[in-house]
């Protein structure tokens, strides 16, 4: 691994702080089962079902890294509500020597709100420049949700960059899945790293990813096929009809 070439190497959970792995956030499977990780230079992917805590993981990523917890570059600073947990303040995140010129967290779940906070600012005349057009000609509440991630993605991202991305794919249609990875993979060529959690097992076949499973049996690093997302996805595709049978007939 080319630990000199990358912005963050590797995060680790400061173990013996925690007073107890029964309540939140220690109690979810991705921080209970957390000791060290490596990152990949270019692109680490964090899979696991709803509830396995690779959100909360990602997030206090970000926050150790000095992004705003509800997403957006470090010079947002916004709280629209202060959910995020402290699990932070127990990462143990090891940074190599050269530094990202640029960086961006993204949560699908909160980025309306960024694209609020956007225009927030951009009405305050005491605020210059503008931060609008760095993200494209159109305001991101014009655009459909979909349209405003890719814009952020080939308008905002640019190479030598630290991004973080909390589910890209929440509201993309398998096309757009397909441009996401080819934009990540032009921006990785360029010195990008990317952090991802995901359930797009079209993100997860990203060439050479690392690529973590996570589980209430722990955290593994697996090939795209051996993840169930894939396996359920393929069972799905190769027989529509039969899974769909199972699913709704009734005895």
């Amino acid at each position: 691994m080319v630990v000199d070439r990358q912005f963050v190497s590797r995060m680790s959970l400061r173990r013996d702080q925690v007073e107890s792995f029964d309540r939140y956030p220690f109690c979810v499977p991705a921080v209970r089962h957390l000791d060290t990780l490596e990152l990949h230079p270019k692109v680490t992917i964090f899979v696991g079902e709803n509830g396995s805590g690779k959100s909360t993981l990602l997030e206090a990523l970000a926050v150790s890294l000095g992004f705003n917890a509800e997403g957006g570059s470090k010079n947002f600073r916004f709280d629209t509500r202060a959910s995020h947990s402290d699990l932070h303040s127990f990462l143990r995140v090891a940074k190599g020597v050269r530094r990202p010129r640029t960086g961006y967290f993204l949560r699908a779940e909160s980025f309306f709100n960024v694209a609020t906070e956007i225009e927030r600012l951009d009405a305050d005349p005491s605020i210059a420049p503008t931060i609008g057009p760095a993200y494209g000609d159109r305001s991101l509440h014009e655009q459909s949700h979909g349209e405003s991630f890719l814009a952020l993605m080939t308008e905002r991202f640019r190479g030598d960059g630290l991004y973080i991305l909390d589910e890209p794919e929440a509201a993309l249609s398998p096309q757009r899945q397909l441009a996401v990875l080819s934009r990540m993979h032009d921006l990785a060529r360029d010195g990008a790293q990317f952090v991802v959690a995901t359930h797009s097992p079209i993100l997860m076949a990203y060439p050479g990813a690392a690529l973590y499973q996570i589980s209430a049996g722990g955290i593994e690093r697996v090939a795209v096929e051996d993840t169930e997302h894939f396996r359920v996805m393929r069972r799905f595709v190769d027989d529509p009809h039969s899974m769909i049978r199972m699913l709704v007939d009734t005895p």
